[in-house]
């Protein structure tokens, strides 16, 4: 069958991208910590699944803090990665294999060891002064306002040297640059054409929607509880979650500042963006804001599909909420990231339904309007690993343990060949531990074998690629008197039919009068049984038809 296609610059619509984390990807030189030769060399498992790009989290200089998401060089590489020489070997081997590369910019905050900081920290008169958010204390000396940390405690720091606080909406050595100030704009902006003149195809923007602050510093009120909320910021043990975050991000002057950014990358040929939103209850309107009109962001994710629920309700309600705000805009979908607990740990009951719920997800992230994320393990149906306080590098589960154990159970190393030591990820001791539970499920224990997890990704991948209405057809639910999620997708008069059960039970669904299946266009991996109007769909099942 054709595979269905796009023009060159809309290439990242519809497009399936594959998060790599470098540090826990594969280490090549003994240190226990993945770098870019290993992404390099491991590239041609990436390309097999039938990916069209990937998305390499930070690999720039940081005193790693935040493991690399503290930025103390925009524009070179961590030596614990390797050199700008190993990224542009990467690079080039990515576009060989007809592979796009997406970088991260963590533009929204810098390390308390960036340059620019170290400057504008020394006085309230130097060139920098006003690159970064400083305030003057209250008269008792509290900080300015109410703004909480993302990573605990108040988003204020004291400086001794200038006697101001310094906002940082995560680590106190991740400060805020001050977006208000034109000379910042232009210096981020300058890190971002510097990587674009090097070759790669496109940006992840770390928090997109923090970049400004309210200039009166205003308090945010609290949050008025909404149980129909379908995305959360923060895990419940974390105060900043009862805030109702109006003043501290998603200021009206970002919208300005995305239009900049986008201007410049049209200058180059085939360029994307994909913006992270963070924005609780408002994330749907931020996209919408973000990447209506075709002048500003590409694509955004947003949480929705970041927490424990899998069932047809949350599903429907967040695409339909999607469509009905978002309407010329994009998203980008996805069940996992490197922050958030493995989604087969979060879906499956027990670890016997892992499998199945890993199968199940692929296919449903496939049969979506949009285009996908996959993170790095995931093509295994790898679960969370399970971590001790003593392993734990996450400061985020540190300040929050045990009611939240961070973000490092997602971030264990990629597990290749079972029998070797740390599954193949390195020769050393590694970052965080290989669990024996992973090991077993490396990526040469399913390579080639018919019904694994790996082989599944790849065919959905393949399925996805030959049905013209997936890549950016439109889509339309159907309603049933049962748990079920049913959609058709649609372009130039071809209609698939989907029905899912993401229930544990099995389910019988008669279809309407008027949707009549011409054919069943199996999804691989399913098998259920389809007579006329009947379908009979096992627990954690799915149907395809072409209709009429």
């Amino acid at each position: 069958m054709a595979i269905a296609s796009r023009s060159a610059d809309d290439w990242w619509r519809g497009a399936v991208i594959y998060q790599v984390y470098p540090r826990s990807f594969q280490d090549t030189d003994g240190d226990g910590i993945g770098d870019l030769r290993g992404v390099t060399g491991r590239l041609p498992h990436i390309a097999s699944l039938g990916v069209d790009a990937i998305w390499l989290s930070p690999f720039f200089k940081s005193p790693q803090a935040d493991m690399g998401y503290d930025v103390s060089d925009y524009c070179d590489v961590d030596p614990m990665f390797g050199t700008l020489a190993d990224f542009d070997a990467m690079l080039a081997e990515a576009h060989r294999l007809g592979l796009k590369v997406i970088i991260d910019q963590v533009i929204s905050h810098s390390s308390d060891r960036h340059p620019w900081f170290l400057e504008s920290r020394s006085s309230r008169t130097n060139a920098k002064a006003d690159w970064y958010v400083w305030a003057d204390p209250k008269p008792d000396g509290t900080a300015p306002n109410n703004w909480l940390s993302i990573f605990g405690g108040p988003a204020w720091e004291w400086d001794g040297v200038r006697r101001q606080y310094y906002l940082h909406n995560f680590l106190s050595s991740q400060p805020d640059l001050n977006f208000h100030n034109p000379e910042v704009q232009e210096a981020v902006l300058s890190t971002v054409r510097f990587w674009l003149d090097r070759g790669v195809d496109g940006f992840r923007l770390d928090t997109a929607n923090y970049y400004f602050h309210d200039r009166n510093l205003r308090d945010n009120p609290p949050l008025v509880p909404d149980p129909d909320a379908t995305s959360h910021d923060a895990p419940d043990v974390n105060p900043y979650g009862m805030q109702d975050h109006l003043y501290d991000k998603t200021q009206p002057e970002n919208v300005g500042f995305l239009r900049r950014l986008r201007a410049m990358l049209d200058e180059y040929s085939a360029r994307a963006t994909v913006g992270e939103v963070g924005d609780g209850r408002r994330s749907l309107r931020t996209v919408a804001a973000y990447t209506g009109g075709r002048d500003k962001l590409h694509m955004c994710y947003t949480f929705d599909f970041l927490g424990p629920e899998l069932t047809a309700r949350h599903i429907r309600r967040c695409v339909e909420n999607f469509q009905a705000v978002v309407a010329d805009g994009w998203v980008c979908w996805a069940f996992s990231n490197h922050d958030v607990i493995r989604h087969v740990s979060r879906f499956a009951h027990n670890e016997a339904e892992r499998e199945r719920v890993a199968k199940l997800a692929i296919c449903l992230l496939a049969a979506l309007r949009g285009s996908i994320c996959l993170y790095q393990g995931e093509e295994l149906g790898l679960p969370e690993a399970e971590l001790a306080f003593e392993e734990l590098r996450d400061p985020y589960g540190i300040r929050f343990w045990p009611a939240f154990k961070g973000r490092d159970g997602c971030r264990t190393p990629m597990v290749w060949e079972k029998e070797l030591p740390n599954a193949g990820f390195s020769l050393g001791t590694p970052w965080l531990p290989v669990r024996d539970e992973q090991r077993l499920l490396a990526v040469d224990a399913q390579e080639g074998v018919p019904g694994s997890v790996l082989e599944h990704y790849r065919r959905t991948l393949d399925f996805r690629r030959t049905q013209e209405p997936l890549l950016d057809g439109d889509m339309a639910f159907l309603t049933f008197d049962q748990d079920i999620l049913a959609f058709t997708r649609e372009k130039n008069g071809e209609r698939l039919l989907f029905v899912f059960n993401l229930t544990r039970e099995p389910q019988e669904v008669r279809l309407p009068a008027d949707v009549i299946v011409h054919e069943a266009v199996p999804m691989p991996g399913f098998a259920p049984v389809w007579l006329d109007d009947v379908i009979a769909l096992s627990a954690r099942d799915v149907f395809c038809g072409r209709l009429r």
